[in-house]
C-alpha cells in the first residue's frame, strides 16, 4: 500500500533552504519515492490550517517512508531543512 509523507514547511532562511532542496530529492529516489506536490499553489476550503509551502511525496509503504525518514542519506538535508525552516510533516497511508 504506498504512503505519502505531506508537509506544511515554513522557511525562514531562503538560501539554506535551496541547500536542502539541493540535497534531498536523491534522498528520496533512494527509497522509491517521487514528489507529487512540490509547493505548488493551494486555497483552504475549511477549517483554520494556513498551509504556507506544501509538498506531498510518495513512497511505495509507509516502511519506505519511514526509512527515508530515519536514513543516513537523508540526516544531513534534514538537519538543514531544520535550521532553515519549521516544519509539520506526517506519513499517511494511501489506496
Amino acid at each position: 500500500m504506498p504512503a505519502f509523507v505531506i508537509v506544511d514547511i515554513e522557511i525562514h532562511d531562503q538560501e539554506l533552504y535551496k541547500k536542502y532542496t539541493q540535497l534531498t530529492p536523491a534522498t528520496i529516489e533512494a527509497f522509491g519515492g517521487k514528489f507529487k506536490v512540490r509547493g505548488g499553489s493551494h486555497k483552504v476550503l475549511e477549517g483554520d490550517w494556513q498551509p504556507n509551502r506544501v509538498v506531498v511525496l510518495e513512497f511505495p509503504t509507509a516502511k519506505a517512508a519511514q526509512d527515508w525518514w530515519d536514513s543516513e542519506e537523508y540526516a544531513k538535508a534534514r538537519k538543514i531543512r531544520q535550521q532553515a525552516a519549521s516544519t509539520n510533516m506526517i506519513i499517511v497511508e494511501g489506496l
